[in-house]
């Protein structure tokens, strides 16, 4: 169904878009679009952050071999 829309057609849906929603509120929702999109960003950024934090707290607990000599 959406194969055979082509280039006029898409103009066709961004001026009825355009008429329907006036030019301000399609820039302000493009605007909270960007901000979404920063805030997901930022919260991928922390997330990995944290769990390389992780990672270098991790360590091996498995005791050490002491030295057979001495025994």
């Amino acid at each position: 169904m959406l194969n055979n829309i082509g280039l006029p057609g898409l103009l066709l849906i961004a001026v009825v878009v355009l008429v329907l929603f006036g030019r301000g509120k399609i820039s302000s929702l493009m605007g909270e679009v960007g901000k979404g999109i920063t805030a997901f960003k930022k919260g991928v950024d922390d997330t990995n952050k944290e769990i390389e934090e992780q990672a270098d707290v991790a360590r091996d607990v498995t005791p050490e071999e002491e030295d057979k000599d001495k025994a």
